[in-house]
């Protein structure tokens, strides 16, 4: 049992990296908090306080709403396809076969792909209209190659998300899958149920909460997807989340003031977001 003295070493000990974490997040923030309050560019010398003027021409910029609802679109997206995916392929891994282990290890090694070098394979050797896999395969079939990056840009960035984030959700869902006694299985097949009510009401509730946490953790990355989108479409009206809409206004138009409203606003959101997931995920770990 830990004494009152343990725990105060224990704390001294934490004390100095817990400071310069304190630290390694809390200055940029006040930075970028101040530079939010000033007319401040790369090609205007003057720096004269505006207030909040900054957030009143990034949140009426037509380019917010925008951009904020292809953000959301691009979470809900990429969650549905990891989610629904993760659990139908943590089915299958469940199961005794041949090459188990390296049919697993395969499954997980897009999680440690770059994003970048994720972005550039899936554009010039998936979705490349004239020589890639995937229109290849559609030509083969007699529909006809897409040109996806021009023609379903968020589309094809949702794919390219999802297709790094699906492994780890594979990975969470199937620990918690091993987790379930199979004397429950065995008991639900004793008193005649089917395979689907074994899953409705067995194995789904069972991994409610491995859902949940899988939710949260994915949601948090995905609200900052940038390189993805910066390597694929470029941007645009159709693909351009909140961290690119912010990325574009600093590199391209100079206007520091503006994108530093723009980064509190979505430090703002994605608090809330991450406010309402971390209530659901404490009542679904309590449940």
């Amino acid at each position: 049992m830990a004494t009152t003295q343990t725990k105060s070493v224990a704390r001294l000990m934490m004390a100095p990296s817990v400071i310069v974490l304190f630290i390694w997040m809390i200055v940029p923030l006040l930075l970028t908090l101040y530079f939010s309050t000033l007319r401040y560019g790369f090609y205007n010398p003057e720096t004269p306080f505006v207030g909040i003027e900054n957030y009143s021409y990034f949140l009426t910029d037509p380019r917010f709403l925008s951009a904020f609802q292809t953000t959301l679109l691009l979470v809900f997206g990429v969650l549905c396809i990891t989610i629904i995916g993760g659990i139908l392929i943590a089915l299958l891994l469940d199961q005794e076969f041949y090459g188990q282990t390296i049919v697993r290890l395969l499954v997980i090694a897009p999680f440690f792909v770059m994003p970048t070098v994720a972005a550039l394979v899936w554009k010039n050797m998936m979705m490349n209209p004239v020589y890639g896999v995937i229109g290849q395969m559609l030509n083969a079939v007699g529909i006809g190659s897409v040109d996806w990056l021009t023609n379903l840009p968020l589309t094809s960035i949702i794919i390219i998300v999802a297709w790094q984030w699906l492994p780890f959700s594979v990975l969470i869902l199937l620990t918690a899958l091993q987790s379930l006694s199979q004397d429950q299985k065995e008991a639900a097949e004793m008193d005649g149920a089917g395979v689907m009510s074994i899953f409705f009401y067995i194995t789904l509730p069972h991994m409610k909460r491995a859902i949940t946490v899988v939710i949260l953790i994915q949601t948090i990355f995905l609200l900052s997807v940038y390189a993805e989108i910066a390597v694929t479409t470029g941007g645009g009206a159709a693909s351009s989340n909140l961290p690119f809409l912010i990325a574009s206004i600093i590199s391209l138009e100079g206007d520091v003031g503006t994108a530093s409203a723009g980064g509190i606003v979505a430090v703002v959101v994605a608090n809330v977001v991450a406010f309402f997931l971390v209530r659901i995920v404490g009542k679904n770990l309590e449940g």
